[in-house]
């Protein structure tokens, strides 16, 4: 697992192109497991934070609970109206609640007010998907920690 800024310092382009993504709209798609092991998808704001992807949630919402129960995570950008353009990115990995003077650093380094009660996550990362589409290709770059960017082409 590695964090935000490492996945920038190694893989920079793909990390720029995922990143637009994210912050292209607000709101994105979050997996995460159920107490019974099945999915569930939730929308969800994440912010890229002191070189830190960072995941708010309401106190007690479900989709926290799932995390603080089971880390593991699956986040999809929104993707836009009818359009490939920018592509679409996907990153995947284990969620850890912050608390304590963590807590405290990582709210702080907000730019806005965050309603509180809430839980703060630190998005750990295993996995950086980013899908292009180019005339009549689709083109799928998969990183993974200390491994090369792996292209399809389909």
């Amino acid at each position: 697992m590695v964090t935000w800024k490492q996945v920038s310092e190694e893989v920079p382009t793909l990390a720029d192109a995922v990143q637009a993504r994210f912050t292209a709209h607000k709101h994105h798609v979050l997996a995460t497991l159920r107490k019974d092991g099945s999915p569930r998808v939730s929308g969800t704001e994440v912010e890229i934070l002191d070189g830190r992807l960072v995941l708010g949630s309401m106190f007690g919402a479900l989709k926290a609970k799932d995390l603080v129960r089971d880390g593991r995570y699956a986040l999809h950008s929104n993707p836009g109206e009818h359009t490939m353009e920018g592509g679409d990115a996907k990153i995947a990995g284990i969620a850890r609640e912050v608390t304590g003077d963590e807590f405290e650093a990582v709210l702080e380094s907000y730019t806005y007010e965050v309603p509180k009660p809430l839980h703060l996550f630190v998005l750990d990362i295993d996995e950086v998907v980013h899908t292009t589409v180019d005339g009549e290709h689709m083109y799928v770059d998969l990183w993974k920690p200390g491994k090369e960017i792996t292209r399809f082409t389909k």
